[in-house]
């Protein structure tokens, strides 16, 4: 019998990426706008869905102070600071939240995959960099007619008759899943600065559980 799938999303799931796409949103708002944006104000924005797309949510920012400024402007100076030449990038500050082992322990179980909002490149250098074990499939918004939340990435990587969880850390991942037919475990890091708020959104999602980070998944699968 085959195994059930387990999916990822990548960042604040797998990733930790307070310092690198939060930090680039920043950085990019301040450099069209003069104004750096707090990481309160982007989980709000988060909070509110529809804005699981970080070039789309940094133009929408930059353009309530600066209309009329070009998508492709912002989404080049933001692919300067996050990725630049993929030595120098604020990618580079992500850091791995699986503890050793736990992954490998869970692929004993569960087919471990991954549905993310990255592009294609970017969720294999991550995954490339930090985990040997292979995630299969691993879904990108480069394969996806709707991005998040919509259902078409889980809706790719379901099979019938074969259970599935989601883990994401966003009310758009809550919702793609529901619309997926999919439970869904949320992570609300106790760090993040709308913390309250965002269990609050994955309660009234459903939520089949509400962790602090992934680390805690095997408690859940558990039972």
């Amino acid at each position: 019998m085959s195994k059930p799938f387990l999916v990822f999303d990548m960042d604040g799931v797998l990733v930790e990426v307070t310092d690198s796409y939060r930090e680039t949103i920043s950085r990019t708002v301040e450099h069209f706008t003069g104004r750096a944006i707090t990481r309160a104000e982007i989980q709000d924005y988060k909070n509110q869905g529809g804005w699981n797309d970080d070039w789309k949510l940094s133009h929408h920012i930059v353009c309530k102070t600066c209309p009329g400024t070009d998508l492709q402007t912002v989404i080049d100076y933001f692919q300067g600071i996050f990725f630049g030449d993929g030595a120098d990038g604020l990618i580079l500050r992500e850091r791995w939240v699986a503890r050793e082992g736990l992954l490998e322990r869970l692929d004993r179980h569960f087919q471990l995959a991954v549905f993310t909002g990255r592009i294609r490149s970017e969720a294999e250098f991550t995954l490339q960099r930090f985990c040997k074990l292979a995630f299969s499939p691993v879904v990108t918004t480069t394969e996806v007619a709707r991005t998040k939340p919509a259902p078409d990435g889980l809706l790719m990587i379901r099979e019938p008759g074969r259970p599935m969880w989601y883990v994401g850390d966003t009310v758009d991942d809550a919702r793609c899943a529901r619309s997926a037919e999919v439970p869904f475990i949320g992570i609300a890091a106790p760090g993040n600065p709308r913390y309250s708020e965002l269990v609050a959104l994955f309660h009234e999602e459903n939520a089949v559980a509400i962790l602090d980070d992934i680390n805690q998944l095997e408690t859940v699968l558990a039972k």
